[in-house]
């Protein structure tokens, strides 16, 4: 099977019959979403995706083939995990984004949420049983407070009512954007599961918007998931002793270019709070934690355990998690792995390719040579 970088969605969104334009936008949203947890999906996703697209099969032969190829498969190492959640919900996504139903309620929300993640999850459709905190690249490492676990529910009731009984009757377009950003980011900071929580809102939110009224471009979700989360972040993050009030700025401009047809330029690194002087010449890539992270080493000792599990061998970044017992996908990648790249002691598999679905590392000369010299 060939490989193929990515899907070239305008092709089928311009100058295609409605019916496969509607299937692009709902697969190039999926796909998109994902990267708001920092994941990538694979060739075979995409190939099926494109069979989709031009009418060879339909929805639910596609999620069935996107599951069959993951059970067949006797062996995870070759294959990322987070490779195989990207998947299987970019697929859920795009079967949910190709319908026209809709529930706007509590158990609406959360049925979105099981639909999304069943098969990846234990806890799909699931409200969290504790507290959870995220460190968040653009506060610094400081985290949102989220809803107390046992409020989690009514809190979704409430926020839907209220949503509910407000009426947009009369009110101008600007304000009918700044109420939609409202409503979207008090549901987003409830946070009611363990994982999945921005895209479970970005596709209850593309539908909400639909039931009421609004063709909105599902396209900018897929093209700036990254600068959602981050916004819907800057939206609910208050610290008084640092003078920083939750700031909606960023989550209107978003909106507006979503609901108005604006063009506003979406810059993460704008929303970056006590940036550097050199902000503008940084290459981090937003994100925040999955989980409260492992307290990793900057230390000599953090790279001669990497260095060491990589000795002779070619391996993926979740290989490398599960072999030195580490959870934190970002943390490992920031104190880890970026640092040993960057002096030249390990290199990746497909370096033209850093995206690849099957990139894996390996240790440079110099790598090796350390390892010999320091007796591992």
């Amino acid at each position: 099977m060939p490989k193929r970088k990515h899907i070239n969605f305008d092709s089928y969104i311009h100058g295609s019959e409605p019916k496969r334009k509607e299937k692009a936008h709902a697969w190039r949203t999926a796909i998109g979403l994902q990267e708001v947890d920092g994941l990538q999906t694979s060739v075979y996703l995409q190939d099926t995706a494109r069979k989709h697209i031009e009418g060879d099969i339909n929805i639910e032969e596609a999620r069935k083939l996107i599951h069959s190829y993951y059970e067949s498969k006797t062996s995870h190492a070759q294959e990322s995990l987070d490779t195989e959640e990207a998947d299987k919900v970019s697929a859920n996504i795009a079967k949910i984004l190709n319908e026209k139903s809709f529930s706007f309620s509590a158990a609406g929300f959360l049925s979105i949420h099981r639909r999304l993640f069943e098969g990846v999850f234990e806890f799909a459709g699931k409200i969290r049983d504790y507290d959870i905190t995220k460190k968040e690249w653009v506060l610094g490492g400081a985290t949102v407070l989220y809803v107390n676990y046992q409020d989690l529910l009514k809190a979704i009731e409430y926020d839907l009512q209220q949503e509910n009984n407000f009426s947009y009757k009369g009110l101008s377009m600007d304000n009918i954007v700044n109420h939609i950003v409202g409503f979207v980011s008090n549901l987003w900071q409830i946070h009611p599961f363990k994982e999945g929580n921005t895209r479970t809102t970005a596709v209850f939110t593309i539908k909400y918007l639909r039931s009421i009224g609004f063709e909105v471009d599902n396209d900018l979700f897929a093209n700036n998931s990254w600068y959602f989360r981050n916004a819907l972040v800057r939206a609910n993050y208050r610290n008084v002793s640092q003078e920083i009030e939750p700031d909606k700025r960023f989550l209107i401009s978003f909106f507006r270019n979503l609901m108005m047809g604006e063009k506003t330029e979406l810059i993460n690194r704008s929303m970056l709070i006590n940036a550097p002087a050199n902000w503008n010449k940084m290459s981090h890539r937003p994100t925040s934690t999955r989980q409260v992270p492992d307290k990793y080493p900057t230390s000599f000792p953090a790279l001669q355990s990497l260095i060491k599990i990589l000795n002779g061998k070619q391996l993926s970044v979740k290989e490398m998690l599960f072999a030195m017992k580490l959870k934190d996908r970002e943390n490992f990648m920031e104190k880890y792995l970026s640092p040993a790249m960057k002096a030249g002691y390990i290199t990746m598999l497909y370096p033209e390719s850093p995206k690849h679905p099957h990139q894996k590392y390996l240790l440079t000369e110099k790598g090796v040579l350390l390892y010999k010299e320091k007796k591992f």
